[in-house]
């Protein structure tokens, strides 16, 4: 059985840790697996919004397989870092919307697979935090970057110096999560969210994403380029034509990617 479970379904696909007797913690093989989804999604047009998740009620991901990092060389520990580093960069950086649909547990590289989604929707129940520092080590995955830029440096530091885990609703406080929702009701609060955006322009909602990524990293002027240059690609869509048909003819648009 594969470690990461795929599948597409009206546009949205759906990315499930499949390792529920292991808290759907993250094993080489398992990193390899999901590196390759995420690799072919980043050229799928028929993929306009995805949402990650774990198998099982228990946890989103608990983080590093430690069983597995137990029989280890200090290569091959460096070899799993930078693998997972590489992945979330990639899950990071992809045009779609990502939305994690965290149903349980998110420690460690789980926590920091949830950063590196667009959207981090939480069960009530969830509990989570980057607890590294507890095992001898530091979060390697993008956290101590991606959580800083999310929450601000003391805060941060606060939450992965401590190794605290912390509620949802404490995480929802941080401006960690985009909200919360009861349990069980977590995965139909994403497809909404998906949905939701899914109404509008593909290209215009990539382009708008790779605007605000791009351009938060950056000073105000070259942030200004970046949206215009987005904005560039926009122009010539046939998309953009049809909203205004649309709104002249007062019904709703229908986009077509193109």
């Amino acid at each position: 059985m594969r470690s990461i479970q795929f599948q597409k379904e009206n546009h949205i696909a759906y990315i499930t840790i499949n390792r529920p007797d292991s808290l759907n913690c993250f094993n080489f093989e398992t990193l390899q697996e999901l590196g390759e989804i995420v690799e072919n999604l980043h050229t799928d047009p028929d993929v306009r919004a995805v949402i990650f998740t774990g198998a099982g009620e228990k946890a989103f991901s608990a983080g590093a397989d430690l069983k597995e990092r137990r029989s280890l060389t200090e290569a091959e520990v460096r070899r799993n870092v930078k693998k997972i580093r590489d992945v979330f960069s990639a899950v990071a950086e992809l045009p779609q919307p990502t939305i994690a649909a965290v149903n349980g547990f998110a420690f460690g590289g789980g926590f920091e697979l949830m950063l590196a989604c667009d959207f981090k929707i939480a069960s009530e129940t969830a509990l989570m935090g980057m607890t590294e520092v507890s095992w001898g080590i530091i979060p390697g995955a993008g956290g101590t970057q991606r959580l800083s830029r999310l929450i601000g440096e003391m805060k941060a530091k606060e939450l992965i110096l401590t190794a605290r885990k912390i509620t949802a609703e404490k995480a929802l406080e941080l401006g960690i999560l985009t909200s919360v929702a009861a349990s069980g009701n977590v995965m139909p609060s994403c497809r909404e969210l998906a949905e939701e955006i899914l109404q509008n322009a593909p290209i215009a909602v990539r382009q708008a994403k790779y605007a605000i990524q791009h351009g938060c990293s950056t000073d105000l002027q070259t942030g200004l380029a970046i949206e215009s240059k987005a904005y560039e690609v926009t122009i010539p869509t046939k998309d953009r034509v049809e909203a205004l048909n649309a709104f002249s003819e007062k019904r709703k648009p229908v986009f077509t990617a193109q």
